[in-house]
């Protein structure tokens, strides 16, 4: 034991060197679980990582503010082109009904407004977001109307990614791209295959049941 170490005990035990050695004693039979032992150092969680088809920013419907779709992460992503004057418009009741059913286990849905397929969505960023809202009391995240269709100048660069993962791009409102986890496996569904669809559920359900 150091000198100074001494002086501090034999403060401790009142300046009495017996005293002193017997605090000492004590002190070093304490086991190493006891409350004197260093607290272990806490476990962290590490953030699941990004996906590269995430890792971009994309404006969101009702303010037009940039979001980082990073923060989907760890995911499954379902990524929707919509129309709100489209024969399948109806499908954002679906929507709605699988985001809050299966958000629990690991699901988000992403909608992207579009134009391009008959114009059936024709309104501004505010009106969409409105009639979305007002119509189907839509809660999942929407983002600012964009191209989708193949060969446009101006194609929302997600949808151009996810046409090269799947060869598969929308040829009308509502087709669905399914998103695992990683981001390595996605999944296209045309825009007839509705969200709780039989065979659109079962895929879903594999996706999520995948850590």
């Amino acid at each position: 034991m150091s000198a100074t170490l001494g002086a501090f005990v034999r403060r401790l035990a009142g300046g009495s060197a017996l005293a002193a050695a017997t605090l000492v004693t004590v002190l070093a039979s304490l086991p190493a679980s006891s409350a004197y032992a260093a607290p272990a150092a806490e476990a962290s969680t590490a953030p699941a990582a990004c996906p590269e088809l995430l890792q971009r920013q994309m404006p969101r419907l009702q303010d037009e503010k940039p979001q980082a779709l990073c923060q989907y992460a760890g995911k499954v992503v379902l990524v929707v082109n919509t129309a709100s004057f489209c024969g399948y418009t109806p499908q954002y009741k679906a929507l709605e009904a699988i985001s809050a059913r299966y958000a629990d286990k690991g699901l988000v849905v992403l909608g992207f407004p579009s134009g391009d397929f008959g114009n059936q969505e024709y309104g501004s960023n505010k009106e969409i977001a409105e009639f979305c809202e007002n119509t189907f009391n839509v809660k999942f995240p929407m983002f600012s109307k964009s191209s989708v269709a193949a060969g446009k100048t101006d194609l929302n660069p997600l949808f151009a990614d996810l046409a090269k993962r799947t060869g598969q791009s929308p040829k009308w409102n509502f087709h669905k791209y399914l998103i695992s986890r990683d981001g390595k496996q996605v999944m296209s569904f045309a825009s007839g295959v509705s969200p709780d669809s039989q065979p659109f559920t079962q895929a879903l359900e594999k996706l999520l049941s995948q850590q």
